[in-house]
């Protein structure tokens, strides 16, 4: 029986010279990567992680872990990623490693209510990532010779493709910000050489941009302002890949510093008996660039 991109499904075992074809797989890949080094343990204590979750959803458990499903902790996923990727962006460490927790709670906890569904288990979802890496880096674990990460990259997009049965061809990835999904896109038609050679260009771009977008604003049409400021969107996230900068990052820092700043004017506001909004447009502006600082 087969499961989604040809795996066998993890409730009907195959024959056992399935079985011993995998076992050789694995040894093939044990030896492989002999000698690389991993934390004293960390197996025990991935098992006991996996031993607290199955406590929990136990007759005897946790009655709200009980009554979770897949589809009402989905949300969760992304709030621990977002969440997760905020603490990277502060550089706190130990709370970076406590929001990886968080989020491998999360995977835990979606394993363990899909194996008392029989859909599958926390083996299948290790055992699969584990398999997809070592197809997906044929440098490392085959034959084949690259020289550069973009090489990699290449590689990656045509062994996916090849193993999902995709025709060759760019798409938007669903699910993810409109802001990741442009960069996504840009990064697979510059990889077929569909790119500017440099930021001068996109600069350029940026500046045709925004006199269009003023054209349209100049007309008022609403829904051609619109696609002109989505089009001036998409090549500043063009501009930023050029430059090497995540565009994703650079705004959650800009916004991030914004409200950072924004808060001292309203503490500002406060020390004098005021609200902010009750201030003057030049007593903003005054308090704005107090808040901006000397370096600013």
């Amino acid at each position: 029986m087969e499961g989604k991109a040809g795996k066998r499904d993890w409730t009907a075992p195959g024959p056992a010279d399935t079985i011993d074809e995998e076992e050789t797989a694995a040894g093939t890949l044990a030896a492989t990567l002999d000698g690389v080094e991993i934390p004293s343990g960390l197996g025990a204590r991935f098992e006991t992680l996996a031993r607290v979750m199955a406590k929990l959803r136990s007759p005897d458990g946790c009655p709200w872990d009980l009554e979770q499903t897949q589809e009402k902790l989905s949300r969760h996923l992304l709030e621990e990623s977002y969440e997760t990727v905020d603490a990277i962006d502060t550089g706190d460490w130990e709370h970076v490693a406590e929001e990886l927790g968080d989020l491998l709670l999360q995977i835990v906890f979606q394993s363990r209510i899909a194996e008392e569904e029989e859909r599958f288990d926390l083996g299948a979802v290790v055992d699969g990532i584990t398999e997809k890496l070592e197809r997906r880096h044929p440098h490392i674990f085959g034959q084949a010779e690259v020289e550069t990460a973009e090489q990699v990259t290449v590689n990656w997009e045509r062994i996916k493709r090849e193993q999902e049965g995709k025709q060759a061809g760019i798409s938007m990835p669903p699910g993810l910000p409109a802001m990741m999904v442009a960069s996504k896109v840009q990064g697979h038609a510059a990889r077929e050489g569909f790119d500017w050679t440099a930021a001068d260009g996109v600069f350029s771009k940026l500046d045709e941009e925004i006199d269009e977008l003023q054209e349209a604003r100049r007309g008022q049409r609403a829904d051609e302002v619109e696609e002109e400021v989505g089009d001036l969107l998409f090549t500043v996230v063009n501009l930023a890949r050029h430059l090497g900068v995540d565009p994703e990052r650079a705004l959650r820092n800009s916004t991030r510093e914004f409200v950072r700043r924004y808060s001292l004017m309203e503490e500002e506001a406060r020390s004098r008996g005021t609200d902010l909004a009750s201030a003057s447009l030049d007593e903003k502006e005054r308090m704005w660039q107090k808040a901006k600082g000397p370096s600013h």
